[in-house]
């Protein structure tokens, strides 16, 4: 079986594929543990799309490089991220990367080896999720940039934790190791961080070996409630963390006034308490993106 040309294609993607018709893809930076970036999260649809089109995939089997998933990022490319034209290039990538996702016609067995606490909600879209003992999730990067946490993954974790569960873990940062993780239903298996990816490659062979159509169409089936999910709350989740991402170079202004406000006089019978306020700073040039 030839190489196909997209296997090279994607710097931030490794691609390998068995005779079996398992592919594995792996995400790493310069080969090292990846971490995100403007070009990886532009490239994440665009090379399932490649996958999806190419009819020797069986299986997908979906990983990250080292010892964990994704736990830095580099998006010094998004300076500008904060003006509406740049946020609709990741309005766009980040709605079709998760459209991709959902709508690759193979099963996805996610090899999730270690930490996953920026974009979790990758792996843990995968039909079978195996996780190493290592691992934690976290939604890590969007409320310490003071971003609104709606890019896909509260819709995600929502679907796996269930609401409650979601919001607090949205809200309060929550770290949930691999353990609590399988009680909890986010993953399916736990293991050593040795034997991760050899067990996805196993379930990902048994299931391979199966009809060609019932392996296109069977986790399109499974994935159809994701699916609406994610159409229903990522359109209205990205352009709530852009109107969050516009309001960056304003918020020390706005906390300085509500600071000035909350010390002035009150003329009602009961005021409230003013909970103090950090001192406002000089609107910033440019501002980081969160993608």
């Amino acid at each position: 079986m030839d190489t196909p040309p997209y296997f090279d294609a994607f710097p931030d993607f490794a691609l390998d594929r068995g005779p079996n018709g398992v592919l594995t893809l792996r995400l790493h930076s310069n080969g090292a543990p990846a971490s995100l970036s403007s070009r990886l999260h532009r490239d994440l649809a665009r090379v399932l799309r490649e996958i999806a089109d190419d009819r020797d995939n069986r299986v997908l089997v979906l990983t990250g490089t080292g010892d964990r998933f994704m736990t830095d990022m580099d998006l010094s490319e998004d300076s500008q991220a904060f003006k509406p034209l740049n946020w609709d290039m990741i309005f766009w990538e980040g709605r079709q990367a998760l459209r991709a996702l959902v709508d690759l016609p193979m099963p996805i067995v996610a090899a999730i080896n270690g930490p996953a606490t920026i974009h979790s909600e990758w792996v843990l879209l995968g039909d079978i999720t195996i996780a190493a003992d290592t691992a934690h999730f976290q939604d890590l990067p969007h409320l310490a940039g003071e971003v609104v946490p709606s890019d896909g993954i509260h819709v995600v974790w929502e679907e796996i934790l269930g609401i409650n569960r979601a919001r607090y873990a949205a809200l309060t940062q929550q770290v949930i190791q691999a353990e609590e993780a399988l009680r909890l239903g986010m993953v399916n298996e736990v293991l050593p961080h040795a034997e991760v990816l050899p067990r996805a490659l196993e379930l990902a062979a048994s299931l391979a070996a199966r009809p060609a159509l019932l392996l296109r169409l069977t986790p399109l089936a499974l994935r159809q409630r994701l699916a609406r999910r994610l159409e229903e709350g990522t359109n209205l989740g990205l352009a709530l963390e852009g109107l969050s991402m516009a309001d960056k170079p304003y918020q020390g202004e706005q906390d300085a006034a509500a600071g000035d406000l909350g010390s002035a006089p009150s003329t009602s019978r009961t005021s409230g308490r003013s909970t103090g306020s950090r001192a406002g700073a000089d609107r910033p040039d440019t501002v980081g993106g969160i993608r």
